[in-house]
């Protein structure tokens, strides 16, 4: 892996007609988020070759949504990653890090926020970005990390839905 992307789903419904957060999909808004988030990192040259996705409603539905935008991705999409912490998700990442070249993770937060500050801080960005992220992580928004030869996450960019 070179390049890793952790986003957070686009906003969703506030409630499931089964009653189950689980169950929440993505609201008109979310869609429009991650169909935004997903045409800036390709704008970029970004192209996810895998992905790891939680198998929530509004998670496959922002997955989905990137896909519409960049083509077909292979993935594992499981609820283990569902409402995973921030240590869940790196081992999942460690896992699966051979799988392509630039890996695409689409979970929650509070855990994604979580890894993308511990990734910050590891990388050792920059106060404005650190401070920027533990503050607040909106629905749709994607870190990007150039890994570097020792594994090191090296902060490259934070793309939020317009």
């Amino acid at each position: 892996m070179k390049q890793l992307i952790i986003m957070r789903h686009g906003k969703a419904e506030k409630d499931a007609e089964s009653g189950e957060d689980f169950d929440r999909t993505l609201a008109d808004r979310g869609r429009a988020e991650a169909k935004s988030v997903a045409e800036a990192l390709k704008a970029y040259g970004l192209k996810p070759d895998f992905a790891l996705v939680s198998s929530a409603a509004r998670t496959r539905g922002t997955f989905e949504a990137v896909k519409a935008v960049m083509g077909d991705i292979p993935a594992v999409v499981s609820k283990d990653f569902y409402n995973a912490g921030s240590e869940a998700l790196r081992r999942a990442i460690e896992a699966h890090e051979d799988n392509g070249q630039c890996v695409l993770v689409v979970g929650h937060n509070p855990g994604v926020q979580y890894l993308v500050a511990e990734y910050l801080f590891e990388g050792a960005a920059g106060p404005e970005i650190t401070d920027k992220v533990r503050g607040n992580y909106p629905t749709a928004t994607a870190a990007v990390f150039e890994i570097d030869a020792a594994g090191r996450p090296i902060y490259d960019g934070l793309y939020l839905a317009k």
